[in-house]
């Protein structure tokens, strides 16, 4: 779907005039945002999502979209790049999602202990979270491809030779 394909569906369900009264924008504007661009005039206003799509695209920085997401009640996980399918990789991927499981219960565990939680603490509370939820949806993203190579090259970014899923003093991710 086009932006201003889904700007004009949401301006049906919310007024053009309460979204040009809130932004302090004409009524114009408004309407323009849900036109399809005009490219052969070499004209057009870009709407508010392509400017969005623009700025997260040449600043390559995923905290835009965590922004967005984050004040719309939500979380954003980036899709992982899958590849030929193999099976072979479903149970270690499957043991890469309990183990970060794990992780994040041992960390919750750790910050709990004298009953109180510390800012430093929330935020490695948050961090394992994060990756729990990064790791969770590779997989399921395999799982309806029927591709599991992908997870393969995700655990060893996550976990390089020589390292220990679980054991802190060897995971780097700690």
């Amino acid at each position: 779907m086009q932006s201003h394909e889904l700007l004009r569906e949401v301006f049906q369900k919310c007024s053009a005039k309460q979204v040009a009264a809130e932004l302090g924008l004409s009524l114009s504007m408004i309407y323009k945002w849900a036109e399809p661009p005009d490219e052969a005039a070499g004209s057009g206003t870009s709407n508010p999502l392509d400017r969005i799509e623009a700025l997260q695209r040449c600043s390559g920085d995923p905290r835009i979209v965590q922004w967005i997401c984050q004040r719309s009640g939500g979380f954003f996980i980036k899709n992982p790049k899958t590849h030929n399918p193999h099976p072979e990789f479903l149970i270690p991927a499957t043991n890469e999602i309990i183990q970060e499981f794990a992780d994040l219960l041992a960390v919750i565990a750790n910050a709990v202990a004298d009953n109180k939680i510390t800012p430093e603490e929330a935020s490695n509370i948050r961090a394992r979270w994060e990756e729990l939820k990064s790791v969770t949806e590779g997989f399921v993203q395999c799982c309806e491809a029927g591709n599991f190579r992908g997870l393969k090259d995700q655990a060893a970014t996550v976990h390089p030779p020589g390292t220990a899923p679980g054991n802190p003093k060897q995971n780097p991710r700690k």
